[in-house]
């Protein structure tokens, strides 16, 4: 009898370890589309889709440079503004290449809570994502620019 690979103890492993956490391929399936809805609210000006996006007390933060003192400082926007954003940001669909980078990896999930990166054009975003009372929800975003002296 033939023994099984050492690659596949280790995938068997993993999948094992994975189901035993609770999240299933669904779950992957919708942290991936809360990451996408988050983007593609602003890129197709959608703002319902935002809304489906992050929970209601969703922080985005992000560092930024005081122009006077050339201080940074942390800055900080809710889900009331972001809402707002993707109402009035694109409107003229001029603020995004066609197509628009997105590019979504899920760093983490165990549980009920997910760690999430969103690649886009100019910048990226890590999310952490938790699921409550079964959807799945932004609750925290951070991000930069790629070029971080535009901040």
């Amino acid at each position: 009898m033939k023994q099984p690979s050492i690659l596949t103890l280790i995938l068997i492993f993993f999948f094992l370890s994975f189901y035993a956490q609770g999240q299933s391929q669904q779950d992957t399936l919708d942290i991936k589309q809360v990451a996408i809805d988050y983007i593609e609210s602003q890129h197709n000006v959608k703002p319902d889709q935002f809304e489906r996006a992050a929970h209601p007390r969703m922080v985005k933060r992000t560092f930024w440079t005081n122009k006077k003192t050339g201080k940074e400082y942390l800055r900080e926007t809710f889900t009331d503004a972001m809402i707002l954003l993707a109402e009035t940001y694109n409107v003229d669909k001029d603020k995004f290449p066609v197509p628009p980078k997105k590019e979504v990896i899920i760093l983490d999930i165990f549980d009920k809570v997910a760690s999430v990166k969103l690649i886009a054009d100019d910048w990226i975003d890590y999310m952490h994502i938790v699921k409550i009372n079964g959807k799945w929800q932004i609750v925290n975003v951070l991000w930069q620019f790629n070029d971080s002296k535009k901040h």
